[in-house]
Formats: C-alpha cells, structure tokens, sequence
C-alpha cells in the first residue's frame, strides 16, 4: 500500500497518540479529485475513496473501518462515540470526541478548518470540523465541551489547527461580516478591508486560535498553511468554484488512541 502524505503537529506528538493531516497526495483518485480525496460525499469513485481512506486509517496503525468521520452539516454539535459507525448511519454532526483505544477520529475539509485535540492524561481525543459558521456557533467550545464530560480538563487540553483558508485568499461580503457583528461582538479585529469596495479579507487561522484560547484549552498550535495558495498539497472549495470546476476533492485530518 502507497503512504499516504500527512503533516503532523509538535503539540500533538504525545506518548500513545498517533495523528495526521493528510494532504492530497498518496492516492488513487484521479482528475479533479487527485489523489488522496477523502470525501465520500464527492463525485469521486467510491473505490478510490474507501482505498484513499484505507491508507490514512493505515498511517494511524488502525483498521480502515475503525476510521470514524462524520456527515458534517457546519453545525456546533459534537458527539462522543465508543465505537464506529457505518458510512449510511454517519452521525449529522461536526465534532467527534472519544475516549476509546484503537478508535480514529477524524473530519474533513477544502477549506475549513480541522482540528484535532488531546487531553493525553485523561486518554480522551476529539476531532472538530470548523468552517466559519461552524467556529462562529461554537463547534470549538462544544468539542472540548464533550471532551470534559468524558473527563478531559480543558487546562491539559492541546489542539491543532491544520491546513485550511487564509485571510489573504478569504475575501468576504458585507452580510458575512454583519453575521460576525451580530453572532460575536468584537470580532471585527478578524476583518481586514479588501482592494475591493464593499469586501473584507477574513482571518478565519485567526478566529479559530481565538475561539480555543476563549475555551481555555492549555496549548493551540496553527500549521499556519493555507489551502486555497497550495494547489499541490491541498484541495481548496474556493480555487475549485473560481475556476468553475465541476467539484473538488476532501482533505481528512485524523487522530486515534493507541
């Protein structure tokens, strides 16, 4: 089997922790979907998908079907399982969180952010799905949130931020930023005006870190790399629709317990 790429993150190489975020590289897929396309809700072959996936749950030492992702819907909420679940019975949810061995977790995303996190003394996991309504609503602070009812403290608790959009390739409309206005008072420090009238370049690398230190987790930790400027390590929603290319491929971030 062909490795998988991945990037990992120093605040996340702990004792019994294995972690990745996986680039586009080391797959089968083809096409606009080259090659390690993650996303069983694209227009991939579904073989190429399950064989891509196959080999990120490899990189983690675990069985592929031992790879949990869930039907993300840009929510807030965030689940804690005990074991898998099977691809037609995937939870409508944006975080998982676990304190089971030899189970991964993990989201996707061409875009948005992924996040990972350990509590490595309590044993307890979670991946979170952040694109900007999902950080907005608080899908942050609900993962730790479901972490701490499973016994993590949010003082042990270190989380990554992955590949996602940067604020100079994130340029927004006015009704964006009036939701931020309204849903979080002073998040105009995150807004930087654009070349273009009416527009504004949105920090979303920067809102994230703000929404993990506001939840007192213990370590944040940005990769700082921006999907949309790296076509050939990352798949990016907005370079695909700019392009007018009819879909875009899912990159995967994923963690599991030894």
């Amino acid at each position: 089997m062909t490795t998988a790429e991945s990037l990992s993150a120093t605040t996340l190489e702990l004792p019994g922790v294995a972690h990745a975020f996986f680039t586009r590289r080391g797959g089968v897929s083809a096409g606009v979907y080259a090659s390690l396309n993650g996303g069983v809700g694209s227009h991939d072959e579904a073989e190429a998908v399950r064989e891509n996936r196959a080999r990120m749950a490899a990189a983690l030492a675990i069985a592929p079907e031992r790879l949990a992702i869930p039907f993300q819907v840009h929510s807030p909420d965030a689940l804690a399982i005990t074991a898998p679940f099977p691809r037609e019975a995937r939870p409508r949810c944006d975080a998982l969180v676990t304190a089971t061995p030899g189970l991964g977790l993990g989201v996707t995303g061409a875009d948005c952010g992924m996040i990972l996190f350990v509590d490595a003394q309590a044993r307890i996991i979670g991946a979170a799905h952040a694109g900007w309504k999902g950080a907005l609503n608080g899908v942050v602070e609900a993962t730790v949130a479901a972490m701490e009812a499973l016994g993590a403290r949010a003082d042990r608790i270190q989380a990554a931020l992955g590949p996602c959009i940067a604020q100079p390739s994130y340029e927004v409309g006015a009704e964006f930023v009036a939701a931020f206005e309204a849903g979080d008072k002073g998040s105009d420090r995150f807004f930087a005006r654009s070349l273009n009238a009416g527009r504004s370049m949105f920090d979303l690398h920067g809102y994230i870190a703000n929404r993990a230190a506001r939840a007192g987790i213990a370590r944040f930790e940005d990769l700082g790399l921006d999907t949309y400027a790296d076509e050939a390590r990352f798949f990016s929603y907005r370079r695909a629709t700019h392009r007018k290319e009819p879909d875009y491929g899912r990159l995967v971030a994923a963690i599991a317990l030894a």
